[in-house]
C-alpha cells in the first residue's frame, strides 16, 4: 500500500492510468498541490500525475457558480431530455455504478469514451470465447512471448519491465523468447538481457492475412503463397513450429491500434489460433487494455446490468446493442438530447464535439474550445481522492489511495448529487 516516506514523499503508489496496474511509483506532492512522479515513472504515469491542477470551481454556461448551482443545473438538463447519453465513464469503480444508477433512473443510454476498442475485443468473447492468462502468468511461466502487432511499447511502457524482462517462478527472464509479429519495438521492448529483438515485421493493416495464414500453419495446413504482408511464409513456418514447441506460449496485442474496418474478426482469427494450439501445448493470450478506467467501466457495467457497455435503460431494463447505442452514432444522428460525459482521470479527455446540451463531470484543469452547459471540476482517483480500478487483465483490482487534499469532490459525490436533486 502507498507510504507517507516524507513530508509530501509517497512510496509505493500504485497507477490509475498504465493499465498493468504499476504499484511501485514514488510520488512528491508539493505545497501547492502540484505533483511529480520521482522514481518509476513513465510517460502514461507521469502525464496522468503531473496534470496541473487548474481552476476548481464550477461553471454554468461559462460562468463561475457554486456547486450546487451547477448540480441543480444538471440535473434540469438531464430530466428535460428525451434521451440522455451518459459517456466516457473514465472513473473509479464508485464513479461507474454512480453513472450507471443515474442512467438507470433517467432511461439513458450508458457508454465508455473507448467504446469502439473495447467492442474489438467483446465481440469476440462473446460471439466465440477466448483462453487469457493473467500478467503474473506471464511472469512467472511463459517462456514464449509473440507480440502482435503495434502500440504495445508505447501504450504500456512498462509491461516488459515488469513481467518480461524479469525472472519468474518458472522461468528466467534470459531463457524467455520474445518475438515481435508485426512492428519492430521501441527502446522498452528492447531491454532484454542481451539479446537483440527478433522481429517479423508487417504493417498492421496487414496482420488479418498473416494471422490466417499462421493459424493455418498451426493446423498442419500448406500455404501456397511465399510470403504475406511481407513476411515469408517460411518464417511464419518457423514461428508456428515455436508456438508448438513452447511450454507456455502468450499472444498480445492492443486492440486499441488496431484501427481497420472488422478488426474484431483479426482478434478473432488469433484467438483460434491460440485455442488450436492448445490441443497440444499451452498457450494463451493477453490482450492489454483498461487505461483511464475502461476496464473498470466494462467490470462495473457487467456486475450492474449483466451486459457490457453500450446499454440503454429505457424501457426499465438494461438493454445491450453496441452499435446502435455507440455513442458516436447517437450524436451523429441526433437521437441523444443531452450528454453527460464523465472523465475523472485525463483533462484532456474532453467530450466530442455536439450541439446538444452538455454536461462534463471531468478532472479539474479541462479546457474546452467551447464552454459545456455545465463544468464540475472533480478530483482523479488514486490522488485526489482514494478508489478502485481494474487493471488490463480483469483479475486484480487495484486499491488506490488519497495523496492530497485539494477541497475537490469525488466523480461518485457529483453523480449521486445529480440523482438526487431529479
Amino acid at each position: 500500500m502507498a507510504k507517507l516516506i516524507a513530508p509530501g514523499l509517497w512510496s509505493e503508489v500504485p497507477s490509475p492510468f498504465c493499465g498493468i496496474g504499476a504499484d511501485d511509483l514514488t510520488v512528491r506532492v508539493r505545497d501547492d498541490g502540484a505533483v511529480t512522479v520521482e522514481d518509476n515513472g513513465d510517460p502514461v504515469t507521469r502525464a496522468g500525475f503531473e496534470q496541473p491542477l487548474g481552476d476548481k470551481t464550477p461553471r454554468v454556461d461559462g460562468r463561475p457558480v457554486p456547486l450546487e448551482a451547477a448540480v441543480s443545473r444538471a440535473a434540469e438538463l438531464l430530466q428535460a431530455a428525451q434521451l440522455p447519453l451518459i459517456a466516457g465513464l473514465a472513473a473509479d469503480v464508485n464513479g461507474v455504478r454512480a453513472a450507471l444508477s443515474l442512467g438507470d433512473r433517467l432511461g439513458a443510454v450508458v457508454d465508455a469514451a473507448d467504446g469502439e476498442a473495447l467492442l474489438r475485443n467483446l465481440l469476440v468473447l462473446q460471439d466465440s470465447g477466448w483462453m487469457t492468462c493473467t500478467l503474473a502468468e506471464v511472469k512467472n511461466r511463459a517462456d514464449l512471448i509473440v507480440m502482435v502487432g503495434g502500440g504495445l511499447e508505447t501504450g504500456f511502457p512498462r509491461f516488459f519491465e515488469r513481467h518480461v524482462w524479469v525472472d519468474g517462478m518458472f522461468v528466467r527472464a534470459g531463457e524467455r523468447r520474445v518475438i515481435h509479429l508485426g512492428q519492430a519495438p521501441s527502446a522498452a521492448g528492447r531491454a532484454s538481457p542481451g539479446k537483440a529483438p527478433e522481429v517479423l515485421a508487417c504493417d498492421d493493416v496487414h496482420l488479418p492475412q498473416v494471422l490466417a495464414v499462421l493459424r493455418a500453419l498451426v493446423k498442419g495446413e500448406s500455404v501456397a503463397a511465399e510470403a504475406v504482408g511481407g513476411i515469408p511464409v517460411a518464417r511464419l513456418a518457423e514461428l508456428a513450429k515455436s508456438l508448438k514447441a513452447a511450454r507456455y506460449g502468450v499472444l498480445v496485442w492492443s486492440a486499441a491500434s488496431w484501427n481497420w474496418p472488422h478488426a474484431e474478426l483479426a482478434v478473432q482469427t488469433l484467438c483460434e489460433l491460440i485455442k488450436e494450439l492448445n490441443r497440444t501445448t499451452r498457450c494463451s493470450g493477453l490482450p492489454l487494455g483498461g487505461k483511464l478506467g475502461s476496464q473498470t467501466a466494462t467490470q462495473v457495467c457487467g456486475w450492474q446490468s449483466g451486459y457490457p457497455l453500450r446499454i440503454r435503460f429505457s424501457r426499465g431494463t438494461p438493454e445491450y446493442d453496441p452499435y446502435l447505442n455507440a455513442t458516436e452514432r447517437l450524436l451523429d444522428e441526433g437521437s441523444a438530447d443531452a450528454l453527460l460525459w464523465l472523465a475523472a482521470f485525463d483533462s484532456e479527455q474532453t467530450p466530442p464535439p455536439t450541439e446538444i446540451p452538455t454536461i462534463v463531470v471531468g478532472r479539474c484543469g479541462m479546457a474546452f474550445p467551447r464552454p459545456p452547459a455545465v463544468f464540475i471540476p472533480v478530483g482523479c482517483p488514486g490522488i485526489d481522492h482514494p478508489g478502485h480500478t481494474y487493471r488490463t487483465d480483469n483479475v486484480v483490482a487495484i486499491r488506490l489511495y488519497q495523496l492530497r487534499s485539494v477541497g475537490l469532490p469525488s466523480s461518485a459525490q457529483v453523480i449521486r448529487a445529480i440523482e438526487q436533486r431529479l
